[in-house]
C-alpha cells in the first residue's frame, strides 16, 4: 500500500455478516469507488465461519485487484492466501506476522492514540500504522486518536498512516492533508445506501 497524495479509501467489513447478501453489497460499492483495501474484521472466533467469509469476499476483491486483509489471524492469512494480516495489539505481533507471511504481505498495525506504539510497530516492520477511533466516544476507555497525532506523523514518520474509527465528514475534511488512508466501516455498512454514503465522505476529501 503505497503512500498516495489524496488518501485512499480502506474498507473494513462489519463484525457480523451475511453471506448470502454482503458480497454482492462490496461488489456494488468497489465497483462505484476506488478502493485500495479490504478488511475482513469479523467478532466470531469460528473458524469455519472466517474462513467461508474470507473465500467469498477474495472472490469479489481478486477480480477487482483490490488488496485483502484479515484482522489479527495471521495464520488464517497464510493458509487462504490473502494478502496480509491487521493486527489490533499495536506492535507485539508485527515481527511474527512479518516472519509468518514473508516480505510481500502486507501487515498493519491497530495503535489507538499512542505515537509510541505506532512508532514501535512501524520499527518492526509494519507496512502501515492505524490511528483511532478518531472521534470522541465514551465507549471502552474514552481513547481516541487526536488530530495532532495524524499532524505530527505525516511531518515525522515515512510509514502510511490510516485514521479509522468514528468518521464523518467533518472529520474526513479536517484530517485529509495529514493521513495516507482512511478506514472506513460502520460508517457506511449501516446505511441503506453504502455507495451513496461513500461518496458522501469521499466528497468531503476534496
Amino acid at each position: 500500500m503505497d503512500t498516495p497524495e489524496q488518501p485512499q479509501l480502506y474498507l473494513i467489513t462489519p463484525p457480523e455478516l451475511e453471506l448470502s447478501s454482503f458480497p454482492d453489497q462490496l461488489a456494488r460499492v468497489l465497483d462505484a469507488h476506488d478502493v485500495a483495501c479490504v478488511r475482513l474484521a469479523l467478532s466470531t472466533r469460528d473458524e469455519d465461519r472466517v474462513m467461508r467469509a474470507a473465500d467469498a469476499l477474495r472472490s469479489v476483491t481478486d477480480a477487482r485487484d483490490i488488496a485483502l486483509v484479515i484482522a489479527d489471524h495471521t495464520l488464517l492469512a497464510e493458509r487462504l492466501g490473502l494478502d496480509g494480516v491487521h493486527l489490533s495489539d499495536a506492535a507485539r505481533s508485527v515481527r511474527h506476522a512479518r516472519k509468518t507471511l514473508g516480505d510481500d504481505a502486507i501487515v498493519g498495525s491497530f495503535c489507538n492514540g499512542s505515537r509510541h506504539d505506532g512508532m514501535a510497530a512501524g520499527e518492526a516492520g509494519a507496512d502501515y500504522i492505524s490511528f483511532g477511533p478518531v472521534n470522541a466516544s465514551l465507549l471502552d476507555d474514552g481513547t481516541h486518536a487526536e488530530q495532532d497525532l495524524f499532524q505530527w506523523w505525516s511531518e515525522v514518520i515515512e510509514v502510511p498512516v490510516v485514521a479509522e474509527g468514528g468518521l464523518n465528514t467533518d472529520l474526513i475534511r479536517a484530517l485529509t492533508p495529514v493521513t495516507d488512508f482512511f478506514g472506513i466501516g460502520d460508517e457506511i455498512w449501516t446505511s441503506e445506501t453504502p455507495q451513496q454514503a461513500l461518496a458522501d465522505l469521499i466528497a468531503a476529501m476534496k
